[in-house]
């Protein structure tokens, strides 16, 4: 049954993706290992002299049209997430400081990564549709068959090799985004999620 539309759930979107984007930027600045598909956008960012806010833009752009194969269909939070996680990031590039030290990078780094489930929670809880990895994700799963681990292992440690190959940054903090990232969003995404409750009254 289809959630119907409300600006609560519009406006908690746009806040989820406005604070990934930021959350993102965070992790960079750290300077001690990025997520992967932030890897693959650092490191073409770096070869092609674009910003790194513009370049997960079109790595977005292009993850979206890999969904014409397998019949995915986008929804408005699809849409607005390639649109404005790569302008938020490239707002916090610019505002934040690269840490100086271990302590302040750990701290940097924390903060992103904590801030990050929260703004998944967020965004994916307002259920305005997948962003275009996790659909990109879910439907080579559906076609496939193979199980839902395998597809997101084999996608992202795609992109995390070609951004490495590329420049991009990889480091302790890209392990401990594998690790904990998981965890992190199953405590969060329960805590934003909008789905009308199927209680009876």
């Amino acid at each position: 049954m289809p959630i119907p539309f409300s600006f609560v759930r519009l406006a908690q979107l746009l806040l989820g993706l406005f604070l990934f984007g930021i959350a993102s930027a965070l992790m960079i600045r750290a300077g001690i290992g990025i997520a992967p598909w932030d890897v693959l956008s650092q490191g073409i960012a770096l070869r092609s002299g674009l910003s790194f806010g513009l370049v997960t833009n079109l790595v977005g752009v292009a993850v979206l049209l890999m969904w014409l194969p397998i019949r995915q269909k986008p929804g408005l939070g699809t849409v607005l997430n390639v649109l404005l996680i790569g302008p938020s990031a490239q707002l916090g590039l610019n505002l934040l400081p690269a840490a100086n030290g271990l302590l302040w990078q750990l701290l940097l780094f924390t903060c992103g990564l904590l801030l990050l489930a929260i703004a998944t929670g967020l965004y994916i809880g307002a259920r305005f549709g997948p962003g275009p990895r996790d659909g990109l994700m879910t439907g080579l799963h559906a076609r496939s068959g193979w199980a839902i681990w395998k597809v997101r292992t084999l996608i992202e440690a795609s992109v995390l090799v070609v951004g490495w190959w590329l420049g991009g940054n990889v480091g302790l903090g890209t392990l401990a985004f594998a690790v904990l990232i998981g965890p992190l969003c199953g405590i969060t995404l329960p805590l934003f999620d909008r789905r009308p409750s199927t209680a009876a009254a």
